[in-house]
């Protein structure tokens, strides 16, 4: 239990007010993952946030805020070579002024999360920026201006974009136990697996914002998405999705409830994108309730407890 703020030296009361923030981060962008976080051991919790609150600033640089704060583009390259600067400086010494990279770098010295991770994850970021080139929306929508992800561009870049992310969260997971060499393998593989397919997932799920905001066709569709490559993606999930749940039972028991929700969430979601014409999915976003989010929950919690797999 974290003593109270008074009670705190300077550096401990800083990493806690550090924490704080990362918390606040996700907290403000995602009631989802707030909610999933809920369901971790409270060992693991505040480190999972840590590492997603730096996921958040790093992806908003380069899709959001920076845009609407008129930055070029060689800015936003500068910011975010500076983010990893901060980065790597405080997984070094830890300490950053940054209050999410100090919090960050916090986890990683704990869960021995290093540069091997970070360093594809800022390259993905980069990846983003390169189709940012494009002056407005208006002309990001054209088909000839969109960047196609081919197959080995898609991977390279779902591999740093979300792998390494679910390779930092088994860290953390696995950080106090004592795995055997196989199991620890099949482990990363789960984590990368489930990683890719709630990537995969989102991208079809985005696929308009991404073509027409971002410029970018990370499933290598092109400007129209159609069900022939609608369904060849859903069978790329479903197997990555079956491999993560393999893996499941491996996880410290205080892990396991909150990516089995996970992997309820995503399964649930990659079906109702079987149930949704192409064409419409180039129109909507699906979406799960709040209330079918609760019931996943509760789910995920009685089959993790009684031994069962998501």
């Amino acid at each position: 239990m974290m003593r109270p703020f008074h009670k705190l030296d300077a550096l401990e009361h800083y990493t806690a007010a550090s924490e704080r923030a990362a918390s606040q981060i996700i907290a403000s962008y995602s009631t989802s993952f707030g909610l999933a976080t809920r369901l971790l051991g409270v060992r693991h919790r505040q480190h999972v946030r840590n590492v997603y609150a730096l996921v958040r600033i790093a992806d908003e640089l380069v899709d959001g805020v920076t845009a609407e704060a008129d930055f070029s583009v060689e800015k936003q390259h500068a910011a975010l070579d500076y983010l990893e600067k901060e980065t790597v400086h405080a997984l070094d010494c830890g300490y950053s002024s940054n209050p999410v990279v100090h919090a960050f770098a916090k986890s990683a010295h704990e869960a021995g999360i290093t540069t091997e991770l970070t360093e594809p994850f800022f390259e993905s970021m980069r990846t983003d920026l390169r189709s940012a080139t494009l002056e407005n929306s208006e002309s990001s929508a054209s088909p000839q201006n969109l960047q196609i992800f081919e197959a080995v561009d898609h991977a390279r870049y779902v591999y740093g974009s979300a792998e390494v992310v679910g390779l930092m969260c088994l860290k953390i997971f696995v950080r106090d136990e004592h795995l055997s060499p196989g199991d620890h393998e099949k482990l990363i593989n789960g984590a990368r697996q489930l990683g890719a397919a709630f990537q995969n997932v989102n991208f079809l799920r985005d696929i308009k914002d991404d073509a027409a905001r971002l410029g970018r066709s990370y499933l290598g569709t092109g400007a129209v998405l159609t069900e022939s490559q609608k369904d060849e993606w859903l069978r790329t999930i479903a197997g990555q999705l079956d491999d993560a749940r393999e893996t499941l039972t491996l996880l410290p028991q205080d892990a396991r409830t909150a990516v089995a929700c996970a992997l309820r969430l995503f399964s649930t979601l990659a079906d109702r994108l079987a149930a949704t014409p192409a064409e419409e999915l180039m129109q909507r976003r699906v979406r799960v309730s709040t209330a079918q989010k609760v019931w996943m929950v509760v789910q995920s919690t009685v089959d993790t407890r009684w031994g069962k797999t998501a």
